[in-house]
């Protein structure tokens, strides 16, 4: 029986991530150990005995911040259709059918008057001026998105995703069911947000979620419901081929 997942994926190492710098609007490239380490996470988790099986993928979000659409790149994935950034295709082993989609919805926090700062410099700030202790799920960014902004979008996207997806193929046998895996590349912060409102929790709740820069992560379902969102902390995503081979 079918149980459709969505792989969350964030973008390789750049210099202010490095260095913990607030990098929402701001467009930087990846490092070269960046892009080293992406490469290495398409051939170790993308493919037919992988993860993240491409053509078992239904669709492709993408941030439109050029660090994103870099890691998207790097990892491989072998789409047929050229990438909506790029003049003319790619020629590439194609491995799947997904289209990319590029979108706000999935683009980082907009961090405001914080853009660019470390979570040290913000704390310093706010104790000169005499407020409390920055949480940013708590209190959003000045002359940025709050809380409820963020949440607004992401649930937007997070319908989108089952509506178009999900729905038709959870809980059918494995041969009716239509493709419906999804891939997200983005963002630190909006990614962990994004696996918050997965789950139906409030972002003010506080996330005690990690993702490093070229981390990847699983939402799916318990029993098979679309009721039941879950994170997937771990999947024993190589039975089906032992078992064919066997």
């Amino acid at each position: 029986m079918t149980t459709p997942r969505a792989f969350i994926i964030r973008h390789g190492e750049t210099e202010w991530s490095l260095n913990g710098r607030h990098t929402g609007t701001t467009e930087l490239p990846l490092t070269q150990n960046g892009e080293k380490r992406i490469r290495a996470t398409g051939r170790a988790l993308v493919g037919d005995d992988r993860l993240i099986v491409p053509s078992k993928l239904a669709h492709i979000y993408v941030s439109p911040r050029s660090r994103a659409r870099r890691t998207l790149e790097l990892l491989d994935i072998g789409c047929r259709d050229k990438l909506p950034w790029h003049d003319k295709h790619t020629p590439c082993d194609v491995r799947t059918e997904a289209k990319v989609q590029v979108t706000e919805d999935i683009r980082e926090w907009d961090y405001g008057d914080y853009e660019g700062l470390t979570s040290v410099q913000i704390t310093e700030q706010r104790e000169k001026a005499g407020e409390k202790v920055w949480d940013i799920w708590r209190d959003g960014c000045p002359g940025g998105e709050s809380p409820a902004d963020v949440t607004n979008r992401l649930d937007r996207l997070i319908k989108d995703i089952r509506a178009r997806f999900h729905d038709e193929a959870i809980g059918k046998p494995k041969g009716e069911a239509p493709v419906s895996d999804v891939l997200l590349v983005a963002h630190g912060h909006i990614l962990r947000a994004f696996a918050m409102r997965w789950i139906g929790r409030e972002l003010t709740e506080g996330v005690s979620l990690l993702l490093e820069a070229g981390g990847v992560g699983t939402m799916s379902y318990e029993h098979r419901s679309l009721h039941e969102p879950a994170i997937l902390l771990g999947g024993a995503f190589m039975v089906d081929v032992v078992e064919n081979t066997a």
